[in-house]
């Protein structure tokens, strides 16, 4: 049997009772019989642990107990469920329950446990698992919130005391089924003695009557809600509202004063908002009500005055006029605060100002032939000054309104010539304005616009309306229309205007092609013969004269090109490209794509060779590339008498090499043949000269360029430079230390290295 034992925190506890539903006690009646007899059952699933509870030691919560347990510690106390082993723990020998951690009834109300007893030994149960509840008592740990705070209101202004103005509600997240912790009364803190709260409910009322908007318009109010039934230690929050007045018609509306002069606009003042405030003006009397018209500014609400007539100084030089200003929305609340208008009289005083002057027209509108000679008239206008003085007028057109100055004006009296002639086709209108300005007044100006049209004349020919080529079959036959043309003419065609078409004189009687006009600005080109020949004649060119009946009559000469094409039997047009005679009459697309194709390679074989051939050196050694490129004079003679060999024009000529392009060879004019002889110029010191700049020219080839002039002869220093002249007169100059010279001279050394090679070399250099 379990007994249960619950303890309260003060250290005093209740015995609570027993567990046990199934053990039976026999009893026997007075007739022997045996009788079965339950025993009481007490269900004991609820124990209380006090919220936020921060004592030193852990709360005992309760005490578990089993009938089986006689004190000797074979017994052991089992705790599972809802937080045990973290939040409760109980001692498996005395059966006490503690709660080790402080517990919040609003994060979890209550746990549900489960308790056991079993051998200490073999962990056999001694008593069935018995469920039982903890529950956290609360306290009062948390103030009332208002969660929809702050509040926004609105009330009318004027409004009865206790209007209701906004219900206002806060929580408690206390438990409100235990004690007066979540029991909230609402107080009024700030906004006395204007608004009232309801302690109940929250609803917030008006409290003084007549509060006007006009004064005062917003109001700031703090309510409070406090728990435990608003007694002291209670938890309190507080929120605000903010209480808006909304306008009433209270407010009638009024003009400043009762006489006013007379500025344009006017406006009745009226403090109310809105539709409330808006007021409607109208004229009701006063001599000037038919001078004048009154309307209402939608934007400034302002009552604006305007002119209906004009006024004359002269004539009339002051206006009264009575205005009544009044709501159009009035409530019938506070009808009787009326009446919602008011009247002021307006007194308009007319000035005499200086006014720019004014044209006769609002607009003009002129006329001009095309063509006119410079100062053809084209119209007067005419301004003159309203105000008493009259000034006299002086006339001008701005130039930005005729850039190009076609037109000019006489100042005086506003007569408006030409400058030039004028292209209708160009442009057919030109709108210029004129400005009139008042001479010895403010120099107030004032425009008109002018619209001069440009009549037409019939000084442009027609022409044709298109350029194009036509196509002809070789194949057409004798009578068929091959191309109709049309005209166009630049001039306006007047009623009754046509084009005339005729071929020209000079083919007026051919044999190939004939006219007909259509009178319909079109004209049809026929075909007089047949047997066209495109290898014959591939183009014809036909005059064609078209002429206009405008006065006076314009006429063109135009040419129409006709091509004779190639067609097939249904006439469609294959080829209209002259073809060459050679070509065989049913030469295919393929063959003479395959003939194109022969072509280009032999182009290409023959550009490959000779490609080839100019690349060969002039004289080979050994398949090597010498960077060198030697040009000569095979001149040999007898000192100075060889300058007569040389022509100093040809050595003036700066001869650069190159490798990649083969010289051309140049022969020395022989003395005799009709040409001069060389100048007194000392051509070995030109040669020094040449050499000199060649050896310094920073734009010479990255390669060696040798430039020999053989100049050899008496008198000259050197001597000859010939190495035919040496071999053949069996010289002992020995070229051996060419060897020595590197690489660069290899070439020269296994030229005149060995006489024998010498002797070849130039054995053969004579045969070539």
């Amino acid at each position: 049997m379990w007994f249960i034992y619950i303890y309260i925190h003060t250290g005093v506890f209740v015995f609570v009772g027993h567990l046990s539903l199934h053990r039976h006690r026999q009893k026997v009646g007075k007739e022997g019989q045996v009788l079965h007899r339950s025993k009481r059952g007490w269900v004991w699933n609820q124990f209380f642990v006090i919220e936020e509870y921060t004592g030193p030691d852990p709360v005992l919560v309760g005490r578990l107990h089993s009938d089986v347990d006689s004190g000797d510690g074979n017994i052991k106390y089992i705790l599972s469920g809802e937080g045990a082993g973290t939040i409760f723990v109980i001692d498996d020998k005395t059966g006490n329950i503690h709660a080790t951690k402080t517990l919040d009834r609003e994060e979890q109300a209550q746990y549900t446990l489960t308790a056991q007893a079993v051998a200490r030994d073999t962990n056999k149960p001694l008593e069935p698992p018995s469920e039982f509840i903890v529950k956290v008592q609360d306290i009062n740990d948390n103030p009332p919130e208002f969660p929809h705070g702050p509040y926004y209101a609105r009330v009318p202004e004027m409004s009865n005391v206790g209007t209701s103005v906004l219900q206002v509600t806060a929580t408690d997240a206390d438990d409100p089924t235990y004690g007066n912790s979540a029991r909230l009364v609402y107080s009024i803190l700030e906004g006395q003695p204007y608004f009232s709260v309801e302690p109940q409910t929250g609803i917030i009322r008006t409290a003084l009557p007549n509060m006007d908007r006009e004064a005062r318009q917003e109001y700031d109010v703090v309510i409070q809600a406090k728990d435990m039934g608003g007694h002291m230690g209670g938890l309190s929050g507080t929120t605000e509202v903010k209480i808006t007045l909304t306008d009433v018609n209270d407010n009638p509306p009024k003009f400043p004063q009762s006489e006013l002069p007379f500025v344009g606009r006017l406006k009745a003042k009226d403090p109310d908002l809105g539709d409330n405030g808006l007021v409607n003006y109208r004229l009701i009397d006063g001599d000037g009500i038919n001078m004048f018209e009154l309307t209402t500014d939608s934007e400034t609400r302002e009552a604006v005055i305007k002119l209906k007539k004009m006024v004359d100084f002269e004539t009339k030089r002051s206006y009264t006029l009575k205005v009544e200003g009044s709501n159009p929305h009035i409530d019938p609340q506070f009808l009787a605060w009326g009446p919602y208008k008011d009247e002021a009289t307006i007194k308009i005083s007319v000035e005499d100002a200086d006014e720019p002057p004014v044209f006769i027209a609002p607009s003009y509108t002129f006329e001009v032939e095309e063509n006119a000679p410079p100062g053809t008239q084209v119209g007067r206008v005419h301004a003159k000054d309203t105000d008493v003085a009259n000034n006299p007028v002086r006339y001008m057109i701005p130039r930005y309104t005729d850039v190009e100055q076609f037109f000019s004006i006489n100042a005086e009296d506003g007569m408006i010539t030409t400058t030039k002639p004028l292209d209708r086709e160009t442009q057919p209108w030109h709108n210029i304005s004129v400005s009139a300005t008042e001479i010895g007044g403010h120099h107030q100006d004032t425009k008109v616009r002018v619209n001069i049209k440009v009549k037409d004349v019939n000084d442009n020919p027609p022409e044709f309306a298109t350029n194009n080529e036509v196509l002809m079959c070789e194949t057409v036959a004798p009578g068929k229309v091959i191309e109709t043309v049309t005209a166009v003419d630049k001039d306006e065609m007047a009623y009754r205007q046509h084009f005339t078409f005729n071929l020209a004189p000079e083919v007026a009687h051919n044999h190939n092609f004939s006219l007909k006009d259509n009178r319909e600005k079109t004209a049809s080109i026929y075909v007089l013969r047949k047997g066209f020949s495109r290898l014959t004649q591939d183009v014809y060119y036909l005059p064609i004269e078209i002429n206009d009946n405008g006065i006076p009559a314009m006429s063109s000469t135009n040419t129409l090109t006709i091509r004779v094409c190639s067609c097939d039997s249904k006439e469609t047009i294959l080829s209209c490209n002259v073809e060459p005679y050679v070509l065989p009459a049913g030469l295919s697309t393929g063959a003479l794509i395959a003939i194109l194709a022969c072509i280009v390679i032999l182009l290409v074989v023959l550009f490959v060779a000779l490609r080839r051939q100019k690349k060969e050196p002039l004289i080979v050694f050994e398949e090597e590339d010498i960077r060198e490129n030697i040009i000569t004079y095979d001149d040999e003679g007898g000192g100075e008498e060889d300058t007569e060999a040389f022509d100093i024009a040809t050595l003036q000529v700066r001869v650069r090499g190159r490798v990649d392009i083969k010289p051309e060879l140049q022969y020395p004019i022989r003395p005799g043949i009709g040409r001069p002889a060389a100048n007194s110029v000392d051509v070995d010191d030109f040669i020094k000269t040449r050499i000199a700049e060649a050896d310094s020219d920073p734009t010479a080839p990255p390669y060696d360029s040798i430039q020999i002039y053989g100049y050899e002869g008496r008198g000259s220093l050197a001597g000859s430079l010939s190495s035919l002249e040496s071999v053949t007169t069996e010289s002992d100059l020995d070229y051996d230390y060419l060897q020595s010279w590197g690489p660069r001279f290899k070439k020269l050394a296994d030229l005149y290295g060995t006489k024998d090679c010498s002797i070849n070399d130039a054995d053969d250099g004579e045969d070539s």
